[in-house]
């Protein structure tokens, strides 16, 4: 419905003035409101004092920016401002001016009259209009309620407030009071000045009334939870220490005090070193004074627990009984002379010294020899503690020398680690596969390994957690890798590299029977009663079923035929089942591998050579074809940059001893040499196939055949000379198991034939050459004849005599090489 006006009510005339204006920053004036103002601007100074001149009224408007120093368009004034009166002006000693003002009305500002020496502009009044209705009352009292409410809820304004709000009948007047809430902003408080309408002005300030109680309130409730759980704290603070008031009247002990007692206990019990015992105490000290509910409380605890729980001289008595220690070992592992033999004798000086040192052993060997599982029976023989500890793929140099305290949830690394778990100071500690060293940003491993496997340093070995020393030296390292290449050279250094270059026919054979056979029966639940193996099916089994240097694949296959024979028991045999060839084959198949490459018969252009693989020794062949064409050679079958200048080397000496060889120099001008190694798909490199690549070309380009029951391995030279290899046990036992009954090594390779085993060296003849003749003359059939020099009236040019052809002194040149035999 339409509000009724009274007629005392009515609006007056519009009326417009020129008056002096005051631009204000950051404040708005409302009516009825009174203010001390501070002007400091000399304009503002100015209209002051022309106000006060002219009748003690002036315009104050708020700025749009406030950081604008001067004032000269409307547009940078906001359009509504306030008619004040000034009742008090006070000229203060630094220039500026402190007037007291009260609020008359609203007004317009229509523009600027001048702007020099003040600002005069052009205002029109806009009294409030006062309706009395039934709408404009309940906004009254909603607005009061909510005031009120908003006192109440601890708003920062005077309590007084509220009162004032309730006596108030005007509502304009109401509405304008609210502006004097410290929370309204000066654009809230322009935004309400600007609104001249009473109704809405009164729904402006009851929205922000509202918002401002429901601030107020979720404020009063976040303080009422934080002020719980602080008067919670408090309180479990006074219970206890009224508690530890008690206890001391009892004569007991509060719980972090009995643990700081149990934890000083303990450091004197230890054993440690004074050094460190020291800095343990020092720890505890700090750990009595921390309130119990403290964080770092919980690090001094762990850190402290990880000092006393180091066995700092806690070790093991070793077993010094040599013999003793020779049949666990026995016991245990079948072969591996060297690494027992090593051992042994660390025993015999230990007896003899008890000060010596232990050995940093690097056990290098393929896959499957046993080098883990020798750890295990190395600590067993020595009745020592063992524990292993993989570096496969590891990145983190914190790893091997834990994390500093500093971090959260930091740990020592895992030597400490491993020391703790084992209980005694001079375990076997086993680093496995450490060939397989990573490094990235974290740091590198391999490089915090170098005081752990330093003897010299060890000693004192500073862990990042610990920050103590703590004593290594007791401590008997082992160390495996399938390479020792990709090892450091300063870590390498550090270690006595034991090989295990792998495993012969019959080591295999017994290591089989011996120890495969019995640990298989027992975990397929299997007896002798049911199954039996015969001897020539564990040959057949070794050489045709597996293709290693160790014996993993032929545990796997033992387990093969125990899982066949456990199923024919099972669904009811009665029968002992008997496992001989025929039975292989019908349980694992055809045969998978073939040693014995060795061709049927002998080939020209072929010749059979010795190399080491990761598996351990195997044979290769090198094929050689002549064919017409203008090229030098070709090199196939991925061979690397090593083999490739070896081959490059053995042609060259052919071509320089071609007349020795009975070649025809036009051979090499009109025909090209094609060397293949077969098995394309597999790298190739090193420089122990020169001989055998040279032997080939010498038969394909003489057609004279190679011995096909010969195999040979050894460097060449430019002047035929024959270099020592390495792998020398890994190719003998590959050349055996080839059938090979010769083969060609190197002369200054004789040392190594004392790692032969007996048996081998019984089968095979080896033959010792220093020079590419001797090579020949084992090789092939027959020896080449040299070609005859030509006479002076045939036209043809003499040929000079190469330098390499001369015979070595106290050698004849039809002397045969030298054979090693079975002695």
């Amino acid at each position: 419905m339409p509000r009724q006006k009274k007629d005392g009510n009515r609006p007056t005339e519009t009326r417009t003035r020129e008056l002096p204006l005051v631009a204000l920053r950051e404040t708005v004036i409302f009516p009825e409101m009174i203010v001390p103002l501070q002007v400091g601007r000399e304009k503002s100074v100015n209209a002051l004092n022309a106000a006060v001149a002219e009748g003690s009224m002036i315009a104050l408007v708020t700025q749009r920016r406030a950081e604008m120093e001067e004032i000269g368009d409307p547009a940078e004034l906001y359009s509504i401002g306030t008619l004040a009166k000034i009742a008090q002006v006070v000229q203060l000693q630094d220039g500026t001016v402190r007037a007291i003002v009260q609020g008359q009305s609203r007004l317009r500002v229509h523009g600027f009259v001048s702007t020099s020496p003040h600002i005069v502009a052009t205002v029109e009044e806009l009294p409030d209009a006062s309706p009395k209705d039934l709408e404009v009352e309940a906004m009254m009292k909603t607005v009061q309620a909510q005031m009120d409410q908003y006192v109440q809820s601890g708003a920062p304004v005077p309590p007084e407030a509220a009162v004032a709000a309730r006596n108030i009948t005007e509502p304009g007047l109401l509405a304008d009071m609210v502006a004097y809430s410290p929370d309204m902003s000066t654009e809230q408080r322009q935004e309400l000045l600007e609104t001249i309408d009473v109704v809405e002005r009164l729904k402006l300030v009851s929205t922000f009334l509202n918002r401002q109680v429901e601030i107020l309130e979720l404020k009063g409730k976040i303080q009422s939870e934080v002020k719980s759980e602080l008067d919670k704290t408090q309180r479990e603070y006074i219970l206890r220490e009224q508690l530890k008031a008690i206890q001391r009247e009892l004569g007991e002990d509060d719980p972090q005090q009995a643990e700081i007692h149990e934890l000083r206990d303990k450091v004197e019990q230890s054993g440690m070193p004074d050094e460190v015992r020291t800095r343990a105490l020092k720890e505890v000290d700090r750990m009595s004074r921390i309130p119990s509910a403290s964080p770092e409380v919980g690090v001094i605890r762990t850190y402290v627990d990880w000092l006393v729980g180091l066995p700092w001289n806690t070790s093991t008595d070793d077993n010094l009984d040599i013999r003793e220690a020779a049949r666990i070992l026995d016991e245990d592992h079948f072969g591996l002379e060297k690494v027992k033999e090593r051992i042994l004798e660390y025993l015999a000086v230990r007896t003899l010294a008890s000060t010596i040192r232990s050995p940093i052993l690097c056990f290098v060997g393929p896959p499957g020899v046993g080098k883990t599982s020798l750890g295990k029976s190395i600590a067993r023989a020595m009745g020592r503690k063992f524990v292993r500890m993989s570096l496969g793929g590891v990145h983190d140099e914190a790893e091997i020398r834990g994390h500093r305290r500093t971090y959260i949830g930091a740990l020592p690394g895992r030597v400490i680690q491993s020391i703790k778990t084992s209980g005694s100071n001079n375990p076997v500690f086993m680093l496995d596969e450490v060939d397989k060293l990573g490094m990235d940003f974290r740091g590198d491993p391999s490089s915090a390994l170098l005081e752990v496997l330093d003897p010299e340093q060890n000693n004192t070995f500073q862990d990042n957690y610990l920050e103590v020393p703590f004593d290594l030296s007791k401590v008997l390292f082992i160390t495996t890798a399938n390479l020792l290449d990709p090892i450091p050279a300063a870590l390498r250094d550090r270690m006595e590299v034991v090989q295990l270059p792998g495993y012969t026919q019959r080591e295999k054979v017994e290591i089989g029977k011996r120890f495969l056979l019995p640990k298989q029966l027992h975990n397929h639940g299997l007896t002798e009663k049911r199954i039996q193996i015969t001897d020539d099916a564990f040959v057949e089994l070794v050489q045709a079923y597996t293709h290693e240097a160790g014996v993993r694949n032929l545990e796997r296959e033992l387990a093969n035929i125990m899982r066949k024979v456990a199923r024919q028991v099972a669904e009811g045999r009665k029968r002992k089942t008997v496992v001989d060839i025929k039975k292989l084959v019908v349980f694992l198949g055809p045969p998978r591998f073939e040693y014995g490459e060795l061709e049927s018969e002998d080939q020209t252009g072929a010749a059979t050579g010795l190399v080491v693989t990761e598996v351990g020794g195997d044979i290769v062949a090198v094929e050689v074809t002549k064919m017409e064409g203008r090229e030098d050679f070709i090199l196939t079958g991925q061979l690397g940059d090593v083999m490739k200048e070896s081959a490059r080397a053995a042609l060259s000496w052919i071509r320089a001893n071609a007349t020795k060889l009975g070649i025809e120099r036009e051979v090499f001008e009109k025909n090209t040499l094609h060397i293949h190694v077969p098995a394309g798909a597999i790298p190739k490199d090193g420089p122990s196939a020169g001989i055998t690549m040279a032997t080939a070309m010498v038969s394909a380009l003489t057609g004279i055949p190679v011995r096909k029951d010969l195999a040979m391995t050894g460097e060449i030279t430019l002047r035929g000379r024959v270099l020592p290899i390495g792998g020398l046990k890994s190719k003998i036992l590959a050349a055996h198991l080839s059938g090979a009954r010769l083969v060609v090594l190197p002369k200054k390779n004789e040392k190594d034939l004392r790692d032969i085993p007996e048996e081998i060296r019984k089968q095979i003849k080896v033959i010792l050459v220093d020079s590419m003749d001797q090579v020949l003359d084992a090789a092939l059939r027959r020896r080449p004849q040299p070609l005859q020099p030509r006479s002076p009236g045939s036209g043809g040019e003499k040929q000079s005599e190469p330098l390499a052809v001369q015979a070595r002194p106290g050698f004849p040149a039809d002397q045969p090489p030298a054979i090693a035999s079975g002695r």
